[in-house]
C-alpha cells in the first residue's frame, strides 16, 4: 500500500511539474519591433513605394489598424510602451531629463512596471536590442528594469556607423552598451540595424529553450542621422525624381486602394513647402539624394526583420510567436544640420559616416501622408503609427480594422496573452494599475464598441479623443480645436465653434486627466528650462 501510495505521488509530482512546464512552452513568445520616426505610410501595406516584403508579410497574415495612436515623440511614446501607462504616469512626461518634477524626472519610476518586470514573473525570457531612452544613470538602464540581456544605446539617437558624437552635449551620448559595459566596434562592416539585429538572435540562440521569450527590438531606423548602406541607397536611385508632390498623390491613392484612409479623404498640404517643379536641377538632386537614403534605411529596417522572422521559422518558434509593429512617432520635421546643438560632419555625403543630416519636413509630409503635421505635435501626422498585430492562432489574416489602439495598449495585451496576472505587489512597491486596455479580444473579434477616453500632452500639445471626435490644442496658442476624425481624419475643418459643447467637453475631461496624472501647465518657465525651442 504504501508503494503504492509513493507511486501515485512521484507520478502526481511528474505530472504537476511536466505540466507546468508545457504551459510554459505554450504560453507564446512575444516579438514588439518599434521603428523610430517613422510615418504612417512609409511601408509597403501602408501605401509607400519603398520595398518591405517582410513587413508587408506580417501584414497579410496579420491584421492592420487604421488608426493606432503613440506618445508623439520619444521618450514618452517609450515610457508608454514599456509600462501601459500615460507617460507622465510613468515619470517621463518631457524628454529622458529631470525637471523637478515627479511626472517629469526623466526616467521610469518604480511605481511603472515594465513589460519585462511584469513578464519575467511569469518565467518568460526578457531581451532588448535598440534604443532605451527612458533614464540616463545606470541603476535605471534595462538590466535594472527587467530585461535580461541588452545591446544598444541609452539616448535618443547614434550614428549607425560608429559611436563618434553627432550632436553637442545635449540627450545623446554615443555609446553603444551591451549590458551595463560600453561595448567596442571591432566589425569593420559595423551597420547598427545590423548588429542589432544579429545580437537579438544571438541572445534567442543563447537563451533557455524552457522559457518563452520577450524580445523588444527597438530600432532607431529611420531616425536620422541619416545613414544607409550604398547597395541599400542604389535600389532607390531615381526613384524619387518625381519630387513630392506627385509621389505624395501617388502614396494617397495607394492608401485608398488599400482602404486605410476613405476615398473622399483630402489630404493636408504644409503651405511652407516648396512646389517642386519650382526647384532648380540642383536643389532637386540634393532633395533625391536624401529621400533615396531614408528609403534606403527603411529597405535595411525590413531586411533584418525578415532576417527575425527567417530565424524563427527555421527553430519552428514563428507559429507560437505573437509580433507587434508600431512607430514611436510620426516623421520628423526638424533640419538637423541648421540646428544649434549640431556637429558638423561633413566628411562625406548624405548616407555615409560624416555626414549627419535630416530629411526635414519637405519629405517627411510624404511619410506622414495624408495627415497633417509632424512629430511632437498633437495632429494626426504626429501621433498616428502604423500598426500591424500578427499571432495566426488568434488574429485574422490579411485584415484592415478600424479600432483605436493607443500605446498604453501594449502591456496590457501582453499580460492577458500570457495568462499572467499584473502583480499587486513587486519588490515591496505597489505598482501603478495599468492605465490601458488589452485589444486582444477586440482583434480577435474585430470588435471596438466598447466606449473610452485616449488623452495626450507633451510641451503644451494636447488631444483628446473619444468616439469620432478628437479635440486638440497648441501652445502657446493654448486655444481647442475640434475635428470629426470620420469624415475628416485629416483634420482640415476645425469645428471648434460648430460644436462648443463637444469641445468643452473633451476640454474638460483632458483638464481632470492632467490633473490625475500631474501634468503640469505648460508655460515660458517650463520651456526656457528645458531649452525647448521648437
Amino acid at each position: 500500500m504504501k508503494k503504492k501510495l509513493l507511486i501515485v505521488l512521484i507520478f502526481g509530482c511528474y505530472c504537476f511539474v511536466s505540466n507546468a512546464q508545457n504551459q510554459n512552452v505554450a504560453r507564446p513568445n512575444i516579438v514588439l519591433i518599434m521603428a523610430d520616426d517613422m510615418g504612417f505610410s512609409d511601408i509597403g501595406s501602408y501605401g509607400s513605394e519603398i520595398s518591405t516584403p517582410n513587413l508587408d508579410k506580417l501584414a497579410k497574415g496579420g491584421t492592420r489598424l487604421r488608426q493606432c495612436y503613440n506618445g508623439g515623440i520619444c521618450a514618452p511614446s517609450r515610457a508608454s510602451l514599456l509600462t501601459g501607462q500615460n507617460p507622465h504616469k510613468a515619470g517621463v512626461g518631457f524628454f529622458n531629463r529631470d525637471l523637478g518634477l515627479p511626472a517629469y524626472q526623466g526616467y521610469l519610476n518604480k511605481q511603472s512596471l515594465t513589460i519585462a518586470e511584469v513578464l519575467k514573473t511569469g518565467g518568460y525570457s526578457t531581451y532588448l536590442a535598440g534604443k532605451w531612452h527612458v533614464g540616463n544613470e545606470p541603476d535605471k538602464w534595462p538590466l535594472k528594469r527587467g530585461f535580461d540581456k541588452f545591446f544598444g544605446f541609452i539616448d535618443g539617437g547614434l550614428s549607425f556607423w560608429d559611436t563618434k558624437p553627432i550632436i553637442k552635449g545635449g540627450p545623446f551620448s554615443s555609446k553603444l552598451y551591451e549590458g551595463d559595459k560600453e561595448f567596442t566596434i571591432t566589425d569593420k562592416n559595423h551597420y547598427l540595424t545590423d548588429a542589432l539585429t544579429d545580437k537579438a538572435i544571438q541572445y534567442l540562440k543563447e537563451g533557455k529553450k524552457e522559457n518563452p521569450f520577450f524580445l523588444y527590438m527597438a530600432y532607431n531606423a529611420p531616425h536620422w542621422p541619416m545613414h544607409a548602406k550604398p547597395e541599400d541607397i542604389a535600389k532607390y536611385r531615381g526613384k524619387y525624381d518625381l519630387g513630392w508632390d506627385s509621389l505624395r498623390t501617388i502614396r494617397h491613392q495607394n492608401l485608398i486602394k488599400l482602404g486605410l484612409i476613405s476615398a473622399d479623404s483630402k489630404p493636408v498640404k504644409d503651405k511652407s513647402l516648396p512646389v517642386w517643379d519650382k526647384l532648380t536641377f540642383d536643389e532637386k538632386q540634393m532633395w533625391v539624394k536624401k529621400m533615396e537614403v531614408y528609403a534606403a534605411m527603411v529597405d535595411n529596417l525590413d531586411q533584418n526583420i525578415g532576417k527575425l522572422l527567417k530565424y524563427l521559422e527555421e527553430t519552428k518558434q514563428l507559429d507560437n510567436t505573437m509580433i507587434i509593429f508600431l512607430s514611436d512617432n510620426g516623421a520628423e520635421d526638424w533640419d538637423l544640420s541648421k540646428m544649434p546643438i549640431a556637429i558638423n560632419r561633413s566628411s562625406g555625403s548624405v548616407g555615409t559616416a560624416g555626414s549627419n543630416e535630416s530629411y526635414t519636413k519637405n519629405w517627411a509630409q510624404l511619410s506622414n501622408m495624408p495627415f497633417r503635421s509632424y512629430k511632437s505635435t498633437p495632429y494626426e501626422g504626429g501621433l498616428s503609427s502604423p500598426f500591424i498585430a500578427y499571432y495566426p492562432k488568434i488574429f485574422p489574416a490579411n485584415q484592415i480594422q478600424q479600432g483605436v489602439v493607443h500605446i498604453i495598449d501594449i502591456l496590457p495585451s501582453f499580460v492577458e496573452l500570457s495568462g499572467i496576472n499584473y502583480p499587486k505587489n513587486y519588490n515591496g512597491i505597489s505598482p501603478n494599475p495599468l492605465q490601458g486596455k488589452s485589444f486582444i479580444n477586440a482583434i480577435k473579434t474585430n470588435n471596438w464598441t466598447e466606449p473610452r477616453m485616449i488623452f495626450h500632452e507633451w510641451a503644451g500639445y494636447k488631444a483628446v479623443w473619444e468616439g469620432k471626435w478628437k479635440a486638440l490644442s497648441n501652445y502657446p496658442e493654448n486655444k481647442w480645436e475640434l475635428y470629426d476624425l470620420s469624415v475628416d481624419r485629416t483634420e482640415s475643418n476645425n469645428l471648434a465653434k460648430s460644436f462648443p459643447e463637444i469641445a468643452e467637453k473633451l476640454a474638460n475631461a483632458h483638464k481632470k486627466w492632467a490633473s490625475e496624472n500631474e501634468v503640469a501647465e505648460w508655460n515660458e518657465s517650463l520651456a526656457e528650462k528645458t531649452g525647448f525651442k521648437k
